[in-house]
């Protein structure tokens, strides 16, 4: 089983929501997963990545492949923590 880091969509039409999760990457976008690790909020402008970094350091640890949405969301909320600092 491979596992990867995928966007998860939720929200109603037209205003999207997404969960970052581990998923297993023979499943469907929004089936099933295994655990959630962070979420984002296109519409909102501000603070719209939240993510658990332990949990989703512990997953890259154990071999799970982000996709490359997840990857460039994980480098932004890094940059803004650095800043923040």
């Amino acid at each position: 089983m491979s596992v990867v880091l995928r966007l998860h969509r939720a929200g109603r039409k037209k205003a999207p929501f997404y969960r970052i999760v581990a998923s297993d990457s023979r499943d469907r976008r929004d089936g099933r997963f295994l655990e959630v690790v962070g979420t984002y909020n296109p519409i909102e402008s501000e603070n719209a990545i939240q993510l658990n970094r332990t949990k989703v350091e512990n997953w890259l640890k154990k071999g799970a492949k982000p996709s490359d949405t997840v990857r460039s969301l994980i480098r932004r909320d890094r940059a803004a923590e650095k800043e923040t600092s």
